[in-house]
């Protein structure tokens, strides 16, 4: 039998997105809110949309106003889908 057959497939790359902190109230999770810019499909106009996810921080200390780099992750809580990879630029 050949080995791979039997292996699994390998895992997809995980979503990575940046955006600004906007609440640290909760112990472990902070909300991120995340940006994107995109023309608009009829009239090519720039557009930004927003939304916010929550992100488990865990020891990194994120405060609110900061920016951060997130890891798409398995379910961590309720409405926690997302980790705190790195915090590229503290809030002044």
């Amino acid at each position: 039998m050949s080995e791979t057959t039997s292996a699994t497939p390998p895992r997809k790359r995980r979503k990575v997105r940046q955006g600004i902190v906007t609440s640290d109230k909760m112990t472990k999770t902070v909300t991120v809110s995340l940006s994107r810019r995109f023309a608009h499909p009829a009239y090519g106009k720039q557009m930004t949309r927003s939304t916010k996810v929550k992100a488990r921080d865990d020891g990194l200390g994120a405060k609110t106003g900061d920016t951060v780099r997130i890891m798409e992750t398995r379910p961590v809580a309720r409405t926690v889908r997302w980790r705190v990879i790195e915090i590229v630029e503290r809030a002044k």
